[in-house]
């Protein structure tokens, strides 16, 4: 009876979690079920969930990527420069980012699969670099409409209203953010559970040597998973900039905590055991739960922190518990 019920948890325990949060918050404030807060829940986290999917694919393949947060941070401010600085097209600022990302996926490659710098110093290095970059080039300045520019003039653009869509807009009263990461999750769930590729990831992140003897090319799937790592993370920036209308600096540093958490907590939904997308959306859905309550309880946003460390180590500790008394 106590490992039926421990099983149980294991696999209900988060989507358990997340109703009975949802309806503490209900029964405290009237407005927290209603149509609209529930739309703002979604769009607060698609960027986390973008973000998150990235740490998904790196966490397939045994390997862990930080840089994700220093990567929103940098697409988002070029995205900005690009429109306020520049007056270039929607497509060359829509196109610039997702090679960002590329190119960070496989600087984080290269670092990790040819050097063999354990993932976690590698990407942290990746992450500092990344960080400095992005300041460097803004001279540490945040973006927006008509800024003034060192030099004492003004910026000569301003956010193309068809990009501000993106992040702003609404699609048959569903918010365009939501429709694209629902869109997103599903595409991603079908390449990780039906297609060569993604079975070969997992393969690879469950034994390399094992994948590896079977004809896979590891080194090949591992740069792979970290390239569409960058490409998420650069999708993130760009939706980040959309929604809030301007190039923040350091805008992707809070992300980076919550959507290590939203993998982590999705291990345990429905007991998968490992990383997958559809586990990741609901610790996604999780952590947006619980910021947007006690946003709406007044509560400090100094003391979220402190909630989203409390979900990483409750995950952490039902994930690993489990994971050890199966190998007992």
């Amino acid at each position: 009876m106590k490992d039926k019920l421990l099983d149980y948890s294991y696999k209900y325990g988060a989507l358990a979690v997340i109703a009975i949060v949802i309806a503490a918050f209900s029964l405290v404030n009237e407005n927290f079920l209603s149509y609209d807060n529930m739309a703002d829940i979604l769009r607060s986290i698609s960027i986390v969930t973008f973000v998150a999917i990235g740490v998904t694919f790196s966490q397939i393949v045994d390997g862990f990527d930080l840089s994700v947060g220093a990567t929103v941070s940098l697409t988002t401010v070029v995205v900005a420069t690009l429109m306020v600085w520049f007056q270039l097209p929607l497509i060359v600022v829509l196109i610039v980012p997702l090679l960002i990302g590329i190119v960070v996926g496989l600087l984080n490659a290269l670092l990790i699969v040819k050097v063999r710098i354990p993932d976690l110093l590698a990407t942290l290095a990746v992450m500092y670099i990344i960080g400095g970059v992005h300041k460097t080039y803004t001279k540490g300045f945040s973006i927006y409409n008509n800024m003034q520019m060192t030099d004492g003039t003004k910026a000569p653009g301003k956010f193309d209203p068809s990009y501000l869509w993106i992040g702003q807009g609404k699609l048959l009263g569903v918010p365009v953010p939501v429709l694209i990461m629902i869109i997103a999750v599903i595409l991603v769930h079908i390449f990780l559970t039906y297609t060569r590729w993604g079975r070969q990831m997992y393969v690879t992140g469950g034994n390399r040597e094992a994948a590896r003897l079977s004809g896979i090319s590891v080194n090949r799937v591992r740069t792979f998973a970290y390239v569409l790592s960058g490409i998420f993370a650069a999708v993130g920036g760009i939706l980040f900039a959309a929604r809030v209308g301007s190039g923040q600096i350091d805008a992707g540093a809070p992300i980076l905590m919550e959507a290590v958490a939203s993998v982590f907590v999705g291990y345990s939904v429905l007991g998968a055991g490992k990383p997958n997308v559809i586990g990741t959306f609901f610790g996604a859905v999780l952590i947006g739960v619980l910021l947007n309550g006690l946003t709406m309880l007044n509560m400090p946003y100094y003391a979220f922190d402190i909630i989203k460390g409390a979900v990483l180590v409750m995950a952490l500790a039902i994930t690993f518990i489990h994971l050890n008394r199966r190998r007992t």
